[in-house]
């Protein structure tokens, strides 16, 4: 902006949101307003507003400004409303008639990945985690894609405030072991959970990303070993790469 045009009130809040959520970085209030062109004064006390309300807090270390977990709820809100999720369900369906297994959609919550919705399998034999259920960050295919869909350093700091106690045998329970994963991750595209979460379970997710390759959400799908082995399972992910190519637009248009 910054050209002489007059920003309307009711607007600069939202601007200011909005190139919050374009950055990978948490930013002053100075360098927020290179993107808009307000009064210092008045590009301060919006921050301070928004901050008071609680749609932006502070980094830990240093003055930066970043979404908060209110700001986060209320974009999972948008971003997930009734028009795209009746589009996803579709996709959903179809991956889990391709895979044959139960499939999940979830998102980051504070305190781990949350099934924001699933399509079950007619197996009789299956297991229940229903939608609403929160799972762990450090021991699930969708929160390992998660974690792994941030920047080196940002990952690091994640991985360094979680608590990646053992759920299983096969659980990796150490930060540096864990970090390596992740950068695996990083570049092949998919994570697994191989009896990681849960003995007897096996997953395997890919990321779902905006048109800015940012992630938005995990797509998955997870079967019992009895059934199907990780070989298998792995066969199958080109299914998943394919759908979270559709999901993206789905959310934004």
């Amino acid at each position: 902006m910054g050209d002489g045009v007059r920003i309307p009130t009711n607007l600069r809040t939202l601007m200011i949101l909005e190139v919050l959520g374009k950055s990978d970085k948490p930013m002053t209030p100075t360098e927020i307003n290179a993107h808009i062109g307000l009064p210092k004064q008045t590009i301060h006390r919006l921050c301070n507003t928004l901050e008071a309300e609680g749609f932006i807090i502070q980094e830990i270390k240093g003055k930066r400004l970043q979404a908060s977990p209110r700001l986060k709820n209320l974009a999972s809100g948008i971003l997930f409303n009734a028009r795209s999720q009746s589009s996803v369900r579709q996709v959903l369906l179809e991956v889990a008639r391709n895979v044959g297994e139960t499939v999940n959609l979830a998102i980051p919550k504070d305190d781990g990945m949350e099934y924001f919705d699933r399509v079950e399998t007619d197996w009789p034999f299956r297991i229940q985690l229903p939608v609403g259920s929160h799972v762990p960050f450090h021991c699930t295919a969708s929160g390992k894609t998660f974690i792994a869909s941030m920047k080196p350093s940002l990952r690091k700091a994640f991985v360094k405030g979680l608590t990646i106690h053992p759920l299983t045998t096969n659980t990796i329970d150490n930060s540096d072991d864990f970090l390596k994963e992740l950068s695996q991750i990083s570049k092949q595209g998919y994570s697994v959970d191989n009896e990681e979460f849960m003995q007897g379970m096996i997953a395997v997710a890919v990321p779902v990303t905006d048109e800015f390759n940012r992630y938005c959400a995990s797509i998955a799908f997870h079967a019992p070993t009895q059934r199907l082995s990780m070989k298998e399972a792995l066969e199958r992910r080109d299914y998943l790469i394919s759908a979270a190519k559709k999901m993206g637009p789905a959310f934004f248009n």
